[in-house]
């Protein structure tokens, strides 16, 4: 004879929502996907309202959206193409986080990770292309790296905000970056728009076999994952979980907090510097002003949607290489600018601030009634 009434533990298999153990224990978890996609809904919603205003349908609008960015097999290459960059970038305000740090200099580590790989390539015009790729490589990371281990720099020993002197170091990057393309770096032949010289057919980056997409997608994903580890798994990165929390805590019992930061901000700025290496060897093939392309200030939105997750960064980096792909298409069918889908993402980045005050705060989250 069967009971028509469920022992509690059944209850608690047919509905673990409701246990109050499953939440406290998964709760944050479920915290860190729920209000972020939350606010990306919002998002979309009111940038929706936004273009009902100027007399088109937001129906219409969504689905241009997901056409140009995973509709079809050419949307999703551009649309990878385009994550390559943001995976990178975003790492390089996603590391810093860990330690309390707020770095948004990601774009000038790209774009002097760009010059440093573009001159490595120059300098070896007659090496094979694989040790030109690897020098372009290497040259690209330690710029990129030192680049933002200024910001720590100053941060540690001269009690300068990160926040601050990083995107500070953006524009000084892009006058040096205009400097040098339109003066010493410069190669004649390029008239209209100032560049430097090609750095050869045979040195760029190929495709991912199969597919239009190129290899700087396979080191983002690389670099993400390897940072995951790096934070979630080893000494290193528990140290510096634990200076992020209490920074006089981890001084007294006896963490090199100065160390900590220099060596993380360093390996920051060599992601958004390889981010630069790739921009040249794998779509421009030369440097010119066309790397600022905001890649470096998108990457701030990934890390921060992903709630500074490594390996968080790569979907969500997707996504907003989807957002970006998907302006062309906008542009076409509805008319709007191309410049529309970085209203987007302001749009995202003001919700997904907001929703910070929302973490801890739902109760049912928490095992509450």
């Amino acid at each position: 004879m069967t009971s028509e009434v469920a022992g509690p533990a059944e209850a608690v298999a047919i509905s673990p929502a409701a246990d109050p153990g499953f939440l406290q224990r998964y709760g944050g978890t479920i915290e860190y996907i729920l209000i972020p996609g939350a606010a990306l809904v919002g998002a979309l919603g009111v940038f929706g309202m936004f273009v009902a205003l100027f007399g088109k349908s937001p129906l219409d609008l969504y689905f241009y959206m997901y056409q140009g960015a995973f509709g079809t097999w050419f949307s999703w290459q551009n649309t990878l193409t385009r994550a390559a960059p943001l995976i990178l970038t975003a790492l390089c305000t996603a590391l810093p986080a860990q330690l309390g740090m707020v770095i948004i200099g990601g774009e000038g580590a790209l774009l002097i990770g760009a010059l440093a790989s573009t001159s490595a390539a120059l300098t070896m015009q007659s090496a094979p292309p694989l040790a030109v790729q690897l020098a372009m490589a290497a040259t690209g990371m330690i710029a990129g790296g030192l680049w933002i281990m200024l910001s720590g720099g100053l941060r540690q020993y001269r009690g300068v905000n990160e926040t601050i002197s990083s995107l500070l170091l953006v524009y000084i990057a892009l006058a040096i970056l205009n400097h040098l393309v339109e003066g010493l770096m410069r190669d004649p032949t390029s008239l209209n728009k100032p560049s430097t010289r090609e750095i050869g057919a045979a040195n760029m980056l190929g495709s991912i076999p199969g597919t239009d997409v190129h290899w700087g997608l396979v080191f983002g994903i690389v670099a993400a994952v390897a940072s995951y580890i790096l934070i979630y798994h080893t000494v290193f990165g528990f140290a510096a979980r634990v200076a992020g929390g209490n920074i006089r805590a981890a001084r007294i019992v006896g963490l090199g907090v100065g160390k900590l930061i220099m060596t993380v901000c360093f390996l920051a700025g060599a992601s958004a510097g390889l981010a630069g290496m790739v921009e040249v060897a794998a779509v421009q093939g030369r440097t010119n002003a066309n790397l600022a392309a905001g890649y470096g200030f998108t990457g701030i939105l990934v890390a921060f949607l992903a709630r500074q997750n490594p390996l968080a960064v790569i979907p969500v980096a997707i996504l907003l290489g989807g957002i970006g792909a998907s302006g062309g298409l906008l542009q076409r069918r509805l008319g709007l600018p191309d410049a529309s889908v970085q209203v987007l993402q302001g749009i995202i980045f003001v919700f997904v601030l907001a929703s910070d005050a929302l973490y801890g705060r739902i109760g049912f989250l928490k095992g509450k009634s």
